[in-house]
């Protein structure tokens, strides 16, 4: 039996997607469509939002319906495709990065001089600051190394209030 192009009857939608919260993922929905999901995602997962009372309403055939989205990638009808590909950061991560940030404001204070610790201070909080900035995470070595240093008498910036709250935010971090 061959098969006749001209008289195929269209292919009928799918029922649909209905989604009550949505934190991360992806959501395909019609033929030939495609999502994917690369986020990443840093530490433990912020909390799921408040659904209780949400009102999801039906999604159109071959269509999608979300009540709450906070991250992920959707593609809805023929052959679309979406790809979430961000970096999500939790709030220990997000503390990190604000307390790396204070730091950073305080090190003009100092002279970079042989021995005092300032300039690798400066080099692991860049490092580490960039790494989570571009993937949510940093290297736990790093960390740890960063962490040791703001904990080190050999540093003069060690004595500061901001470096022991970068210190206190990598253990947070680290969990």
């Amino acid at each position: 039996m061959q098969h006749d192009e001209e008289n195929t009857p269209p292919s009928q939608p799918s029922g649909g997607v209905s989604i009550g919260a949505m934190t991360g993922g992806a959501v395909a929905s019609g033929s030939g469509a495609r999502a994917e999901d690369r986020s990443q995602r840093a530490g433990t997962p912020d909390p799921l939002p408040e659904v209780r009372g949400l009102m999801v309403p039906a999604p159109a055939p071959g269509g999608v319906s979300i009540g709450a989205m906070t991250g992920g990638a959707v593609a809805a009808g023929a052959d679309s495709t979406a790809v979430d590909a961000s970096t999500r950061l939790n709030a220990s991560a997000r503390e990190l990065l604000a307390a790396i940030a204070e730091l950073r404001g305080h090190l003009p204070m100092f002279t970079r001089a042989e021995g005092n610790g300032v300039a690798e201070v400066e080099h692991e909080l860049e490092v580490v600051g960039t790494a989570l900035e571009q993937t949510g995470t940093a290297p736990r070595t790093r960390l740890e190394r960063l962490r040791d240093l703001l904990r080190s008498s050999t540093t003069v910036v060690s004595g500061l209030a901001s470096a022991l709250s970068v210190a206190q935010a990598i253990e947070q971090f680290l969990g």
